[in-house]
């Protein structure tokens, strides 16, 4: 098959952060019309893998697909587009692309006409992008992660023609508005505030693959919050990379915590957000978390480490003594407060003394939740280019003693609840047990309790009876 390049991934290019205004647009597709044609009586299957940037790609994908008539399918067997979205962050996530590419080329073979697409973080690595070319002969179609609003063009040009098309330019991007959307859940929103990230992680990929941090407009977010208030969502969760720097790159004059009250005072029942950087937390944010009942006292702080070293060596920005403080003023300004993290073993070369600080900060901080990793490299980071003395096996016996300190503390925490009632928002029948239903407390504690299916999508009343640690179990409390 031939290949047409419109723009290949360049990592060198990918960390340019000339400093320009953020470029607004909106969204259009020169083949709309053409493209209602291709799509109709069609389906499209998506699988989208890693964090909730990626699930809110998804569901602009989604949006954009379906506003010229192709159907979702949840079998790909009997889809016309299928749309693999990837993540680079873990080397898991690239193994389970691999796998699952593996699984879908079959379907090109029985279906010509087929466009098989790979979109997302991992086809913006120059590296990764040569070894699915070679490997997966069956693809026809790669994108970036700046290239989602031209999707129908994209997939206009590849039906049309019999070459492969790769399009991913490595740039700072820009913000494109009026995207159509179809969500995943009718009363839980994902709402992007900011895109990018300009913090350059020594072991992350993501400033590459996402670009700059570059700000959404106060009044359109307010208008995509307004809109979800009306169509009676319960919960909204604003997103970023760096959620926190929000308007940095604006002349407007707010900020993140001005979001937040914004958002607030409309009266959305629950108000979350996500990733928080400890670099940019202020103590104004700190003050309005404290001061709105529906702004959740649930915060994820990745704090990687708890070595001054190895945060310096990983580029993080803060010191433990400046993490420390800020949690400290956060449990002492925010009642109830609950704190989750992100926690990487064994980076290269850390040393025995300095996972030991890392067990004594969790011991000290005592978290709620965390997710924990063991670090893998990322080819085209610095940190990717540093020998690495630590053994895996050292890493691993590192892994398996952190995560034991962090459950005394979960199970604590856990155990607590019991007795307790406490208000859920109910997601769905439960994963494990068909006969029950799950949801989330405010805490985001993951419970599960018998009751009608009718409730989805409401906040019920809960009492807890039961921890399992990661979940509990609880009875529906009738009012």
């Amino acid at each position: 098959m031939k290949t047409k390049i419109i723009n290949y991934p360049d990592l060198v290019a990918a960390r340019n952060r000339e400093v320009h205004d953020t470029v607004f647009l909106d969204a259009k597709t020169n083949h709309f019309t053409e493209m209602e044609l291709i799509a109709k009586d069609k389906n499209y299957y998506i699988h989208t893998y890693g964090c909730q940037a990626n699930i809110r790609d998804e569901e602009t994908m989604r949006g954009m697909l379906e506003s010229v008539g192709y159907r979702k399918v949840d079998d790909p067997s009997i889809a016309d587009v299928i749309i693999i979205n990837t993540c680079a962050v873990r080397e898991n996530a690239e193994d389970k692309v691999y796998g699952e590419i593996g699984n879908l080329k079959k379907y090109r073979k029985s279906n010509k006409k087929l466009v098989l697409g790979i979109c997302g973080c991992m086809v913006e690595q120059p590296e990764i992008l040569q070894i699915l070319q070679d490997k997966f002969s069956e693809v026809n179609l790669y994108f970036g992660t700046h290239e989602i609003d031209q999707l129908l063009d994209l997939i206009y040009e590849v039906y049309t023609n019999d070459y492969r098309l790769i399009s991913i330019k490595s740039k700072q991007g820009e913000v494109i508005e009026k995207l159509p959307a179809s969500r995943n859940n009718e009363f839980k929103a994902y709402v992007n505030i900011i895109y990018g990230c300009n913090k350059f992680c020594t072991y992350c990929i993501v400033p590459y693959t996402r670009g700059k941090e570059r700000s959404r407009k106060f009044s359109d977010i307010m208008d995509e919050v307004r809109e979800l208030k009306k169509a009676n969502y319960q919960e909204i969760t604003f997103l970023g990379q760096n959620v926190n720097a929000y308007g940095k790159d604006l002349d407007e004059g707010f900020d993140f915590a001005d979001v937040l009250e914004e958002a607030a005072k409309m009266g959305i029942p629950r108000i979350r957000f996500t990733t928080s950087h400890p670099w940019d937390f202020s103590s104004k944010m700190i003050e309005i978390i404290a001061k709105y009942d529906n702004i959740m006292k649930c915060i994820h702080l990745p704090v990687q480490s708890g070595s001054n070293e190895v945060l310096r060596l990983m580029g993080r920005r803060y010191t433990r003594e400046h993490y420390l403080n800020l949690v400290k003023e956060m449990r002492r300004k925010i009642p109830g407060l609950s704190l989750s993290t992100d926690i990487i073993v064994g980076f290269p070369n850390e040393t025995e003394e300095q996972f030991k600080e890392t067990l004594s900060l969790v011991d000290e901080v005592k978290y709620e939740s965390a997710f924990t990793f063991i670090y893998s490299p990322r080819r085209g980071t610095p940190a990717a280019k540093i020998t690495d003395n630590v053994s895996y096996s050292d890493k691993s016996r590192r892994f398996k003693e952190l995560v034991k300190h962090l459950e005394v503390n979960i199970e604590k925490d856990s155990n607590s609840y019991i007795g307790n009632t406490y208000k859920v928002l109910v997601d769905g029948v439960s994963k494990t047990d068909s006969s029950m239903l799950s949801g989330y407390t405010e805490s985001n504690k993951l419970v599960h309790f018998k009751g009608d299916i009718n409730l989805v999508g409401k906040i019920v009343k809960v009492k807890i009876n039961e921890s399992h640690t990661y979940s509990l179990l609880g009875e529906l409390v009738n009012e």
